[in-house]
């Protein structure tokens, strides 16, 4: 996405109304001003993405994004391009009535779509059908439009939302463009970029139509998209009690790899001592494959009381289970109020007995597992993200890391942060464990809880994106410890290659 100074402020639909009707006022412009320079910087994106565009067809809706549409069309074919229009309805509201009269009055003809109605064989299509307000399911005449669009292979451009996609949550309540590129206009919507958004949107640009820093000055984002970040430089003088000792908690019987990940994330993250607390028989195999993993066998509760004494960070959950040793751990661990990162079958097991947390505490719960949190279904939980890791936040008094596509970190306070990285690779088992190491050792060496998951989820996402430079499929949680440790001293993915 081109560099704009609000360009990681994301806004609710209500917020963006706000900001339209706040930039028509201070720039002293209709909304049919507006819809020109929308259509205006929609033709340069296809110049720039497209540039052997001969044949344009634009789909357009009833509403101001088919404005935007008809308006298009009108100086495309102005700048020497052939434009077919096909549009959903016979009348057009509004300024849309204006634009569509506008394309008519300058020679346009508008093919209306119907049962038997084909797409124009074009070089590019775009999507002008509907809007940030579309929050429904499509009726059939849509629907079979949009499966048209896809079937006829031809690129894609979606107008400020690919249709069918809901601008507040990233939810689709049934068929949704699937753009190569979306032009996004006056301001970015937080739905672009969590949930299902990530199959929709392709190629995300920013077009602020003019907008100037006074409108946005007013109206405080509902989120924000992460910033890359590394960890500070550290202190020459420095021994491994000023990074913190992480204590990894769970590997149940045949779970050892969840705490070994984990623990060895922790380590990579820059914690001075990492212990691992976990049945017996994984000893031998923990101590020969990482030695710098201080581990012991914890089968009953005397053995983790001095290890929960000399941690100063606990991460609790890695192959935790959910039986009798588990149980007791769990209520152990969160009895001794220590900064705590709680992953996995820990989650499960605060589903089945709730409590607030009182000390820095960073819940990192897939869907399945806030839904269980929340009391609802996993379903629930993905129609509306936003809302769900907001009321986890506010419930448990703790940090909280929805994973997914679009990470999502919310504070008890209301602030919440979008994570713009990450890849289907990362959808493989171990991943979580990673997560929670990585976590847990940036609260060992000082951050607030809101900061390491912040800067955590951030780390750990890039780790992945460089780590599948070479493909998607089959990358290992595994691969991404040599990048995360790159990435955790500002060093770029050149250095990884």
């Amino acid at each position: 996405m081109p560099t704009h100074p609000h360009s990681r402020a994301l806004y609710t639909t209500e917020q963006l109304r706000e900001l339209e009707g706040a930039a028509l006022t201070t720039m002293g412009i209709t909304g049919y001003d507006l819809m020109h320079r929308a259509a205006t910087a929609a033709l340069h994106s296809l110049r720039r993405h497209w540039p052997q565009l001969r044949q344009l067809g634009i789909c357009c809706g009833p509403g101001n994004n088919g404005g935007d549409g008809f308006l298009l069309g009108v100086l495309a074919r102005a700048a020497g391009l052939q434009v077919e229009i096909v549009a959903l309805s016979t009348t057009s509201h509004g300024d849309a009535a204006v634009a569509r009269r506008e394309w008519e009055a300058a020679g346009g003809r508008v093919q209306l779509w119907d049962a038997q109605s084909k797409l124009p064989v074009v070089d590019v299509l775009v999507d002008a059908l509907y809007g940030i307000g579309f929050n429904r399911a499509l009726e059939p005449s849509a629907a079979r439009l949009i499966d048209s669009m896809h079937a006829s292979g031809k690129p894609v451009l979606a107008l400020d939302v690919p249709t069918g996609l809901n601008a507040d949550t990233g939810h689709c309540l049934g068929v949704a463009v699937r753009a190569d590129l979306t032009l996004t206009f006056i301001a970015d919507k937080r739905g672009l970029h969590s949930g299902r958004a990530a199959d929709h949107v392709g190629v995300l640009e920013l077009a602020s139509l003019g907008a100037p820093d006074s409108v946005y000055a007013g109206i405080q984002p509902d989120a924000r998209l992460l910033a890359a970040e590394a960890m500070p430089s550290r202190e020459r003088y420095a021994n491994k009690g000023y990074n913190g000792h992480v204590l990894v908690i769970g590997g149940d019987h045949g779970m050892a790899g969840a705490v070994r990940l984990a623990g060895e994330s922790a380590l990579r993250a820059g914690a001075g001592l990492v212990s691992v607390a976990t049945r017996a028989d994984h000893l031998l195999a923990l101590n020969a494959t990482r030695p710098e993993l201080m581990v012991h066998a914890v089968d009953d509760l005397q053995a983790l009381v001095p290890l929960l004494e000399h941690a100063s960070v606990l991460a609790l959950g890695p192959g935790l289970g959910q039986g009798a040793w588990a149980h007791a751990l769990w209520q152990a661990t969160l009895g001794v109020n220590k900064p705590l990162v709680l992953d996995a079958d820990g989650l499960n097991l605060l589903a089945q007995r709730p409590c607030t947390f009182n000390v820095p505490t960073v819940l990192t719960p897939h869907p399945g597992e806030a839904g269980r949190l929340l009391g609802v279904s996993t379903a629930d939980v993905e129609r509306d993200r936003f809302s769900a890791v907001r009321e986890l936040a506010r419930c448990y008094s703790a940090t909280v890391v929805l994973k997914g596509s679009g990470s999502l970190v919310a504070d008890p306070d209301g602030r919440l942060d979008v994570c713009p990285w990450g890849n289907p690779g990362m959808a493989s088992g171990g991943m979580g464990d990673l997560l929670t190491g990585v976590i847990a050792a940036l609260l060992a060496q000082g951050c607030t809880a809101s900061r390491a998951a912040r800067l955590g989820v951030g780390l750990h996402a890039r780790a992945g994106d460089l780590a599948a430079q070479h493909g998607e499929r089959g990358l290992l949680a595994s691969d991404l410890l040599a990048p995360l440790r790159l990435l955790g001293n500002g060093l770029s993915g050149q250095a990884h290659d």
